[in-house]
């Protein structure tokens, strides 16, 4: 179930969001909106509130870059595996979407310096054998993935044995789990305490990461003036305690609960 929250904007001077779909930006000046893809599916840093309008940690965060750049802002809905292709034909600026900068994605695009820091976890059966990402090694497992990202790469390098189902929506491959169709939903750890705090009944997480992560801004190879920017301001808004305060408006449960188990919060 999608988690939906209120937040305060931090100061004022945000410029309009525009909520619309790919086209071209008539010029690069910094007078032209800044177009910034996103997969709204992923709370609560990508979503949508009750009226349907772009919400989340991600959203703010371009809110703010847009205006430290000047420009109004554009959020350009996608699914997730279509943010590269659209980057790479110009059809957005930047992707600003819980995006892993690993090594395969910067053979085809730049990233930002990393602003979160996460790693992949597990959601399974509330009374299931499996206790380890090694457990899902043994003949016969079923792994549900989302499409296009570091889980579904690392299942298919990792455990190619064992049977993956791919959905656009990570919804559905929670419920591949809770109905008992999939022995684990590899995705981020925070995600997976969300899932596994929704689903108390019918499932737990294994929420140690098996694999360390960073999030960042995906930029086009061909864009180094705008990387410089992108990168000059996630320095200013960390410094400023933009993340902190993203944090706490929209993640203060998690941030307390990795507080206790002695894990760094992601957004740093």
């Amino acid at each position: 179930m999608m988690r939906r929250r209120t937040f305060l904007a931090m100061g004022c001077g945000f410029p309009p969001l525009l909520f619309a779909g790919c086209g071209k930006s008539p010029s690069g000046g910094a007078s032209s909106a800044l177009r910034v893809g996103m997969d709204l599916s992923y709370p609560p840093f990508e979503m949508q509130d009750k009226a349907g309008k772009p919400d989340g940690v991600s959203v703010r965060l371009a809110e703010a870059l847009a205006a430290d750049l000047g420009r109004p802002l554009r959020i350009v809905p996608m699914d997730f595996s279509g943010l590269i292709p659209a980057l790479k034909t110009g059809n957005i600026d930047l992707v600003i979407s819980s995006m892993t900068a690993n090594d395969e994605r910067r053979m085809s695009i730049d990233f930002s310096d990393p602003y979160a820091f996460t790693g992949l976890a597990l959601l399974v059966a509330k009374n299931s054998d499996v206790q380890s990402v090694e457990d899902l090694r043994k003949s016969g497992k079923v792994i549900s993935v989302k499409a296009a990202t570091t889980g579904e790469a690392w299942a298919a390098a990792n455990l190619p044995q064992a049977k993956r189902v791919v959905f656009e929506n990570p919804s559905s491959c929670v419920m591949e789990v809770v109905q008992g169709r999939a022995d684990a939903f590899i995705y981020d750890q925070l995600s997976i305490f969300q899932y596994a705090n929704e689903n108390r009944e019918t499932t737990r997480g294994l929420l140690k990461p098996f694999v360390e992560e960073s999030w960042a801004v995906g930029i086009a190879k061909d864009k180094g003036e705008l990387r410089d920017k992108v990168n000059a301001f996630l320095t200013k808004f960390r410094a400023d305690g933009g993340f902190a305060k993203l944090g706490e408006q929209y993640l203060a449960a998690e941030k307390r609960f990795l507080e206790e188990a002695g894990i760094p919060f992601i957004l740093r």
